[in-house]
């Protein structure tokens, strides 16, 4: 009986299987963007009423009828040498139809997320540049970022590469159009 040969692991894998295996304390949730493990702490009120904000509007007024998960892990494409990017959106919308996160596991490819959604907490950074290559590079057709320390929600559309080709800022109070599948104005007056 012969040995088998195993392939040397990278440094990717190796930063993939040690991020993986992190116990991160109740509350708390860790990342694997662009190489880097992010841990973020518990998010506070106002961060919370934006998401909540948001959400009920695309569920009462979507075109399509939307499921969305908060705090919902994507295994998402990367380039290079880099491991797959392990993210967690503030909010992940798909369509119903898609039944996307029924059975899914704890880190789920983003096939069929029709948006995510950021909104700045303590690493605003992150939301504003590596999220969203990350979210690009996924092929994730819309990022919608509500960029609490500038009074701001932008929306990034038309992913290529590791970008976003198109993007539309409104200042908080004024309305920003979500185009389809969701079809309406969001309203931001209450972001404010």
């Amino acid at each position: 009986m012969t040995a088998m040969a195993h392939e040397p692991l990278t440094q990717a894998d190796v930063l993939l299987e040690g991020f993986l295996a992190l116990d991160t304390p109740e509350g708390f949730r860790a990342e694997l963007i662009a190489g880097d493990i992010v841990v973020t702490p518990p998010p506070d009120g106002d961060h919370e009423d934006c998401i909540s904000l948001t959400v009920k509007q695309v569920i009462r007024r979507s075109q399509t009828e939307m499921d969305f998960s908060g705090n919902k892990g994507l295994k998402l494409k990367s380039g290079g040498d880099c491991p797959k990017n392990h993210v967690i959106p503030d909010v992940t919308f798909a369509p119903t139809e898609l039944r996307l996160f029924r059975g899914a596991d704890s880190w789920m490819p983003c096939d069929g997320v029709a948006m995510a959604v950021e909104v700045t907490s303590t690493r605003p950074k992150a939301d504003r540049e590596a999220k969203r290559r990350c979210y690009a590079q996924g092929g994730i057709p819309l990022y919608l970022l509500i960029d609490r320390e500038v009074s701001s929600v932008t929306l990034f559309s038309d992913p290529e590469g590791s970008d976003y080709r198109q993007h539309c800022t409104k200042p908080f109070g004024k309305r920003l159009d979500l185009p389809k599948p969701f079809g309406f104005d969001l309203d931001t007056t209450d972001f404010l």
